[in-house]
């Protein structure tokens, strides 16, 4: 496929683009604050909101007992209650809601209220959890083999721990939704928001009205990242209501502390595990112990332990395993989707182990990686039993390694850390294989709907959403070469529940294989209509038929430009319109029996970082990075590079920099950019080679071919964590291991320099 640039490319860089807070004000359009709990743990003795209704420019406001419908928004399990009635469980906990006529008259009331609390010592910390079992979930097992036996047997054994980091989303643009209500008593939202359909059927629940009375748009987002599958869908449903309640169009936008305090992040996990291993660092069994921490309620961490625990084997075959993932609850905020869904902090797991084994044998960490990858010479099936097949992480890793000079520089790293005692280098290569598909079957469909006008333009829409990833384009290429008419003539319109009904969320690195397959499907089925037509009409066979961007031409007959073309197939009363629906194949995993084919195929990529640190302050730099990375028959190879180097960086920041810190009451420190450190352009290597694996197509039957770009990227990042650790153990000539916890802050890196020194 072609490089064709973002549709909104320049409307992103001009400032035109719009999103939900740029829509021009409603007439007397008011505006949500959320009044949020200031303790952690606690009962709810007494609300006095006077001084709220009575501040300036407040129209209205609402605590639990005002919602006219359900009270819960949880979007699998219940545990999410919209407005907390009786107790709190975190520290920023939505207790009630006021309308006033600006934002800042609602944030300044807001702050007035009067709420009592019977506060009880909350649970923070993994220790706690366990002591007190506390879970959102049941634990889950996945087994193969004889764990005991063989680690008993096995020539070395380590045990040890790591500890893994959460991560804030910090979009661009934060939590927002807008809310009109209609004169039939529903409602328009529009909402930056990864999964319009859930929040339909949530805003229906909540104000007690069938979906139909309710439309969510969703045409761009200033970011998702996981963040707004689920968690976007509280500002949908207290903009809703006031709608409904005061007749008048609501804006719900939470402000950075605001939005930083009451929605979830990535899961932090602690990490346990046992590895029993030969002479020449080939696993034999490995015992895991996968702990996350989920915050006050389930949402989706069923789903996200579960896919840590199907990515604790990242590319490497275990032949004895056990893993074991649990669900614990803390009294801090709901922990949700980020990029990745749980798998990066899987993937760590096993690199951290692969490093030890190495560190524990004196030998270089990527032979360590190579003699356990997937492979004939050991094995090919997962601990959840699905067989790996077309692999190319072993082709990725041999050209990486190649093309990066890895050896050498390896060499170089070694021979400047024996000459410099205050700065040392670190180097490291990692690989990734990632599963595409939703872990939950049924959420495996999309579909897509197109129009073809009589002046030949084309309007296409699907239940995906676009947050920057890239999306419209490129499922606006597939209509395009599928029909052969120019891009340009083709109109992406928001994601709306009431042109595509039903849809997934736009997450598990699945949009443009789902969507972008609907889409085709529905240009197939209009072109078999027109082709009908254009054989009845010119006494023609369908070979003698070809559609390009100039129209339709007919051997021998006629050559009609698409607005010919179209104006003769309505003149001759043939639909223009068509649908497409497409579900993947061959998804299922029977979780009584922890085995199965959860996924549709693996992404694979290998990136090579290399790293100083400063043994004297703890900082780091990134001096270099190439990534070699497998997206298949690329619909769009520079909007893949750009996910590509996106999705690093991102991951660089929650190994490195991004670390999120509470206080011993529960309260959330890192809220804001002066306590939150994201990467910065000076973060990113000076040198930065990206590369796509060239002649690689998906042997699976997906839309032309291709493979998904947006989440695997992430965790080629854990090469740069693995180089920091690699730099840390070159301080101390026999020291320990060094056990490094992500984020590798700083602090974290003296930490761990004092504790290979020890």
């Amino acid at each position: 496929m072609a490089d064709v640039g973002h549709e909104s490319a320049v409307k992103h860089v001009t400032g035109a683009a719009i999103y939900v807070d740029d829509i021009t004000p409603a007439v007397e359009q008011c505006y949500v604050a959320i009044g949020g709990s200031s303790i952690a743990f606690g009962e709810i003795t007494h609300i006095d909101l006077k001084e709220v209704r009575a501040s300036d420019g407040v129209v209205d406001v609402i605590v639990a007992a005002d919602v006219p419908g359900h009270k819960d928004i949880g979007p699998v399990f219940s545990g999410d209650p919209l407005l907390a009635e009786s107790w709190v469980e975190f520290v920023g906990q939505p207790v009630f809601a006021v309308l006033a006529r600006t934002h800042q008259q609602a944030r300044r009331a807001a702050k007035k209220a009067v709420i009592a609390y019977r506060e009880q010592p909350p649970v923070l910390t993994l220790a706690d959890a366990k002591a007190g079992d506390l879970t959102v979930r049941p634990p889950h097992t996945m087994q193969r083999g004889e764990v005991e036996e063989v680690m008993s047997g096995a020539a070395h054994q380590i045990s040890s721990t790591v500890v893994v980091g959460g991560q804030e989303h910090f979009y661009l643009e934060g939590q927002v939704a807008r809310a009109v209500a209609d004169e039939d008593g529903g409602v328009l939202v529009n909402t930056s928001n990864q999964n319009p359909t859930e929040a339909q059927k949530l805003v229906a629940e909540v104000l007690g009205l069938p979906m139909h009375a309710v439309v969510v748009e969703t045409r761009r987002m200033g970011g998702g990242f996981g963040g707004k599958e689920t968690q976007a869908n509280a500002c949908c449903c207290l903009a809703a209501i006031f709608a409904v309640r005061n007749r008048c169009a609501v804006v719900c936008r939470l402000s950075r502390v605001d939005d930083m305090t009451m929605t979830g992040k990535r899961h932090p996990f602690e990490h346990h595990y046992r590895v029993g291993f030969s002479n020449d660092g080939a696993i034999e069994a490995l015992d895991f112990e996968l702990n996350g921490l989920c915050g006050m309620s389930p949402d989706l961490s069923d789903a996200i332990v579960d896919r840590a625990m199907f990515h604790c084997d990242n590319a490497y075959f275990l032949p004895h395993v056990k893993i074991v993932g649990n669900r614990y609850k803390t009294h801090t905020v709901s922990h949700t989707a980020f990029r990745g869904f749980g798998g990066p902090q899987g993937m760590l797991a096993i690199e951290t182990v692969i490093d030890e084994i190495a560190f524990a044998l004196g030998i270089d960490p990527l032979d360590v990686r190579k003699r356990n990858l997937y492979g004939p010479r050991t094995g090919v099936v997962t601990p959840y039993y699905q067989e790996v097949v077309n692999d190319t992480v072993p082709r990725i890793i041999e050209s990486l390694e190649s093309t990066s000079d890895y050896r050498s520089r390896r060499k170089s790293v070694a021979a400047f850390n024996r000459s410099h005692s205050t700065l040392k280098k670190g180097i490291a290569l990692t690989p990734v294989k990632f599963g595409i598909s939703f872990t939950a079957t049924h959420l495996n469909q999309g579909a897509a709907l197109i129009h073809l006008y009589t002046d030949g333009s084309l309007h296409l829409n699907h239940g995906g959403t676009e947050m920057g990833q890239g999306l419209f384009i490129k499922v606006a290429q597939i209509v395009s070469a599928e029909l052969g008419i120019s891009v340009d003539d083709i109109k992406v319109s928001a994601t709306r529940t009431d042109k595509v009904p039903n849809t997934s969320p736009t997450a598990a690195s699945s949009g443009t294989d789902i969507n972008g397959m609907a889409a085709k499907i529905a240009a197939q089925s209009l072109k078999e209509r027109l082709i009908t037509h254009l054989c009845e009409a010119y006494s023609c066979v369908e070979s003698a038929i070809t559609f390009d961007a100039s129209g339709v031409h007919i051997d021998g007959e006629a050559d009609l430009s698409w607005q010919e073309l179209a104006t003769t197939a309505w003149l001759a009363r043939v639909s223009l319109s068509a649908t497409g629906y497409y579900r993947t194949p061959d998804i299922y995993y029977d979780r009584d029996k922890a085995r199965g084919h959860p996924f549709l195929y693996y992404a694979n990529g290998a990136a090579v970082s290399e790293v100083v640190i400063d043994t004297l302050t703890g900082e780091y730099k990134l001096l270099r990075v190439d990534i070699l990375h497998d997206v298949g028959n690329s619909v769009n190879p520079q909007v893949d590079i750009g996910q590509i180097e996106g999705g690093f960086i991102q991951g660089v920041g929650w190994l490195t920099t991004e670390e999120l810190k509470w206080d011993s009451n529960g309260k959330l420190l890192t809220d804001s950019p002066a306590t939150y450190k994201i990467p910065a352009i000076g973060d990113a290597p000076a040198v930065f080679n990206v590369s796509l694996l060239d002649d690689s197509s998906n042997a699976q039957n997906t839309v032309m071919r291709s493979k998904a770009v947006g989440e695997p990227p992430l965790m080629l990042a854990l090469s740069t964590w693995s180089a920091i650790r690699q730099a840390v153990a070159a301080c101390v000539e026999n020291g320990r291991f060094p056990a490094l916890n992500a984020p590798a802050t700083p602090e974290e890196i003296l930490r761990c320099i004092r504790l290979v020194s020890s």
